[in-house]
């Protein structure tokens, strides 16, 4: 996985958990993503380096502005794209791994017909 691809699961993961208005740790992120926790930390130590997220004094994870936008934007077009699938008959399993993929390469202006067209 590329790093920008592995960067936005992270961030799009941190959001996915924050809006169950929980802490969010890296084991929380690891056992969501079906990563290793070592795998986790090295990815959370570059998106802190890139000051898309913070760590309190207690080791939960918030997402800054920049990750915040980041992640709304991924799993804006993860939740669209699963939908769009699931409307073809695919398998909401099958759906939602391959909107995962999709999301990542899919243009801008792709993405906006597909919202227009669904």
């Amino acid at each position: 996985m590329k790093s920008n691809e592995s960067a936005e699961d992270y961030l799009e993961a941190i959001l996915m958990l924050a809006e169950k208005g929980e802490p969010v740790r890296s084991v929380d992120i690891a056992r969501l993503l079906g990563y290793k926790k070592s795998s986790v930390c090295v990815g959370m130590k570059h998106l802190l380096e890139k000051g898309h997220i913070v760590f309190s004094d207690n080791g939960h994870i918030t997402l800054t502005e920049s990750g915040m936008q980041i992640a709304q934007k991924t799993y804006e077009r993860h939740k669209l794209l699963t939908e769009w699938f699931l409307s073809m008959g695919i398998s909401e399993e099958t759906a939602a791994k391959d909107a995962c993929r999709v999301e990542h390469f899919l243009s801008d202006a792709s993405f906006e017909a597909i919202k227009k067209h669904m």
